[in-house]
């Protein structure tokens, strides 16, 4: 039993010991022999046909758009008035954006609750607002309450109250906001950047006003802003979802047929400023990241050379390639995200690279920013980097015509930014159209380095003498406690400093 037992323990060890050693062996052979892989490569994307439209314009000028979508028992209706913070009298800045709010806040003939509850009843949503260039209203309901919400979203654009209570409460709202917003990096940023590319055109002003212009603006700056450019034939009606053309043209026609048509001036802003070398710091003590906006002045949404310039951005720190996440994430770990765009508006655009990192890593990074720009104009991007933003682009365009609400925006941009909607239907084919060589044709021709605008939103003191280490000089150190967006210099005092 006894020898039994040891052969039994030495059967053991002997597979204990072999179990060790086999590993090492086995694993050493089969590492140097592993099989690998590349990515599977992607599908061929699925043919996408754009819903079937049609466009009239009824006879008081306002165009209106009808798409037909039966995959849904959904309608969006989406109007957009070409009055935005491009019409706002400088003094008056965050009017757009305060008249807007106040839309669906009541009207001549509804107050705020009866809107509301009227939308919860039928299961619908609503939603107005402003941006730079206009003013719009939105609606999603379901089929059979088309005809209502029509009523209702023609009511709210055309006899809102502007209620004097109404205007403070939300005019409360707004500067409560700024004021929070006016200690974020993020936003400090932003307005800052805008300030810089724009100079003092209007869009280089903060959409939702400041704290000084909100309280000068009165009901009557905001009826006469609504009663000059609240006009059928300055406005945009598209129409989407599960109905037939007759329903949509016949209802749009029932309920703004008889909205009067007005004189629409010609909007008269002074340029921007060429694009000039200027860094700003915004000197925020004590904060332990640093906010960087690294860009310049763009083109606008109708350019023939829109799209090449947004896939070359996109290359820079976009979908489907980004170099900046790269190098100062992936290789560097100086930040969690970096990204670049491309705004485009009716009247120009702007070219904006952003990210943030620790205050320590500021000069770092922002080098690091600069020198991907003058990568991108110098030398030609490779092959893989544009297929990989072309097919984002061509992949993710089905999402972006997926439900009615999606469709309607898309064609409302078109029509607002005087592109052709036949556009819409070739989208793919223009993508994957443009070439290595039109990449750098573009970049070298629109993107400028050495005429960025730089802000950078931080705890100075940890990082502005590293920033001549880098061979920038003339930097503009703004406190936060002084910056003025209205004045040349940033500053209130007018004593902000150069070092």
């Amino acid at each position: 039993m006894a020898a039994k037992l040891v052969a039994r323990l030495a059967s053991w060890v002997f597979v204990a010991v072999v179990g060790l050693l086999l590993p090492t062996n086995l694993f050493g052979q089969t590492l140097t022999g592993w099989p690998t892989e590349s990515p599977p490569a992607s599908l061929e994307p699925a043919e996408v046909q754009f819903p079937h439209y049609d466009v009239r314009t009824l006879d008081n000028g306002m165009r209106v758009v009808a798409v037909l979508h039966h995959e849904q028992p959904i309608v969006s209706v989406r109007l957009f008035v070409g009055a935005g913070m491009a019409r706002e009298p400088a003094d008056k800045a965050g009017l757009a954006s305060l008249l807007a709010a106040l839309l669906d806040q009541g009207t001549t003939s509804r107050t705020a609750q009866e809107i509301a509850e009227t939308i919860d009843t039928i299961g619908g949503g609503l939603g107005v607002g402003a941006s730079r260039d206009l003013t719009f209203v939105n609606a999603v309901v379901m089929s059979d309450s088309f005809e209502l919400v029509m009523e209702i979203v023609s009511d709210i654009v055309r006899y809102p109250a502007f209620a004097v209570e109404e205007i403070e409460r939300q005019r409360q709202q707004v500067v409560s906001g700024l004021q929070v917003s006016l200690q974020d990096p993020d936003y400090l940023a932003g307005i800052v950047f805008n300030r810089l590319v724009y100079g003092f055109h209007p869009y280089g002003r903060p959409q939702s006003g400041t704290p000084e212009s909100l309280p000068t603006i009165t009901s009557d700056n905001l009826r006469a802003f609504h009663e000059t450019y609240f006009a059928p034939n300055n406005s945009i009606l598209v129409i989407v979802g599960d109905l037939t053309a007759d329903l949509a043209f016949e209802t749009a026609q029932r309920v703004f047929g008889d909205w009067s048509p007005k004189p629409i001036d010609v909007l008269q802003v002074s340029e921007p400023p060429p694009p000039t070398h200027r860094l700003v710091v915004v000197d925020k003590p004590g904060a332990v990241q640093t906010e960087i906006r690294v860009g310049h002045i763009g083109v606008p949404r109708k350019h023939v050379d829109y799209l090449p310039l947004d896939m070359a951005v996109r290359v820079l720190g976009g979908e489907g390639s980004n170099r900046l996440h790269r190098v100062l994430r992936a290789d560097r770990g100086l930040t969690y995200s970096a990204e670049a765009s491309i705004h485009t508006l009716q009247l120009t655009g702007d070219v904006e690279a952003r990210t943030n990192t620790r205050t320590e890593a500021t000069a770092e990074v922002l080098r690091l920013t600069i020198e991907e720009f003058w990568r991108l104009r110098r030398q030609r991007i490779n092959a893989r980097e544009l297929v990989g933003v072309q097919a984002y682009m061509s992949g993710s365009f089905p999402l972006q015509i997926e439900t009615p609400d999606a469709i309607a925006v898309r064609v409302l941009n078109v029509l607002f930014y005087g592109l052709d909607l036949g556009d819409l239907a070739t989208y793919r084919e223009r993508v994957g159209a443009v070439t290595v060589d039109d990449i750098q044709r573009v970049s070298h021709e629109y993107l400028m380095p050495d005429r960025l605008s730089i802000v950078l939103v931080g705890d100075a003191s940890a990082f502005i003498d590293d920033l001549s280490g880098i061979g920038f000089t003339g930097v503009e150190r703004v406190p936060l406690s002084d910056l003025d967006l209205s004045t040349v210099d940033l500053t209130r005092s007018g004593l902000g400093s150069s070092e």
